[in-house]
């Protein structure tokens, strides 16, 4: 009997070291925004490195002041540069192609969500703007992952296919679960 705890004890600490070793923790901001919201701080973090990830000394992390405008990225060393160049962006390309922040949200769409476009930029607003938009289209139905296709794409089609594929290998490194997603 001793001997069979034991060995059940090693299995659990062989599985739980397996588990860290292959999951990451989201940071502490991801899981208090991402549980007020009710979404799994996972998926939070996930959208993120999807969205803004960087590489920083070999590891993809989310860069907080990220600019995509008319399809090209732009990383800002500051907060007030990426604001600079978010206002100059506006005025150049319009609201409906340009997204801001960690979770890349669309000005167009979710400016409204903002006290302004600059309001983007700061990191817990903008991830409790994309944690509700998360929890939004979860209220639709299905799963995690299909409601990060809609976040990205709510008309769905294609480019939420390519999107929830690509979702799915962050919140796999994340989760340390392979999840698999194809695309059409």
């Amino acid at each position: 009997m001793a001997t069979a705890v034991v060995r059940a004890w090693a299995l659990i600490s062989m599985l739980l070291a397996n588990l860290a070793d292959a999951a990451e923790v989201p940071p502490p901001a991801y899981q208090l925004i991402a549980l007020s919201h009710g979404v799994p701080s996972e998926v939070l973090y996930s959208i993120a490195l999807q969205e803004s990830g960087t590489r920083i000394r070999g590891q993809l992390v989310p860069w907080p002041w990220t600019l995509n405008v008319a399809g090209a990225g732009y990383r800002f060393a500051t907060r007030a540069d990426a604001c600079k160049a978010l206002m100059i962006a506006l005025a150049t390309v319009g609201t409906a192609r340009v997204d801001v922040g960690l979770g890349q949200t669309n000005i167009r769409a979710n400016g409204h969500r903002y006290g302004s476009p600059c309001e983007g930029l700061d990191p817990y607003k903008n991830l409790a703007v994309t944690a509700a938009i998360l929890a939004e289209q979860k209220a639709r139905g299905g799963s995690w992952i299909e409601a990060a296709g809609r976040y990205h794409r709510p008309a769905g089609g294609a480019p939420a296919a390519r999107y929830r594929a690509s979702f799915a290998k962050h919140l796999s490194r994340v989760t340390g679960i392979n999840l698999l997603v194809t695309t059409p």
